[in-house]
């Protein structure tokens, strides 16, 4: 974790037992943990730019949250399967019409090389253990395969009020990680919206196995 944190942010290590429990108890806010998304966000437009047609592949959520996002890329790629994972049932719960999965992101329960595409949109933040977690992510997909990762920049610490445990990135450190096992990686800032600026709230990174 050092190496992933400047010394004036190293959050506080959980259990995997605590994250659950946050977030099977979170799943009952609407209005901080919502079903759905505005698929116009830059989010989610990114996503399907980057992935291109699914139609006839497989394509995995990590940390899908009710599902807001698998449910866009479902409706935008009928032909695809589509496979949901998050660590709370709770929020399982809510992700109709997806193949779900209740599993840790360093534990992901499908074989190598099972998958077109992954993304983890701000869910990488809750792993217990962020190198293994991208392993897995990458292990999943197959070579070729395409890999989004979108989540908070540590630079921007304290914008939001966040669980003690939950961790922030550096926008080089991630890539290192992802270009151990993918051909190429890239980030960049990314706003909520198409036609406004990026404060670096955000960060998006887009790789290749």
């Amino acid at each position: 974790l050092a190496r992933l944190f400047p010394k004036s942010r190293r959050p506080r290590q959980a259990s995997t037992s605590e994250v659950r429990a946050f977030f099977e108890d979170a799943a009952q806010s609407e209005e901080h943990y919502p079903s759905t998304i505005d698929p116009r966000i830059q989010f989610v437009q990114v996503a399907l730019s980057h992935f291109g047609d699914l139609n006839g592949k497989r394509v995995i959520d990590v940390g899908c949250g009710k599902g807001r996002f698998a449910r866009i890329f479902q409706q935008e790629n009928p032909g695809a399967m589509v496979a949901a994972v998050d660590i709370a049932e709770a929020m399982l719960a809510h992700a109709t019409g997806l193949e779900r999965a209740a599993a840790t992101m360093t534990h992901l329960p499908f074989r190598d090389n099972s998958f077109d595409a992954a993304c983890a949109i701000e869910s990488l933040e809750h792993a217990v253990d962020i190198p293994k977690a991208i392993s897995e992510i990458c292990r999943v997909v197959r070579p070729g395969g395409k890999i989004m990762i979108l989540d908070k920049n540590v630079e921007k610490w304290g914008h939001f009020e966040t669980p003690d445990w939950e961790q922030w990135f550096d926008r080089s450190q991630v890539e290192k990680i992802l270009r151990r096992y993918c051909s190429t990686a890239s980030s960049r800032p990314i706003a909520y919206w198409e036609d406004v600026q990026p404060d670096g709230l955000f960060l998006v990174w887009l790789a290749v196995k």
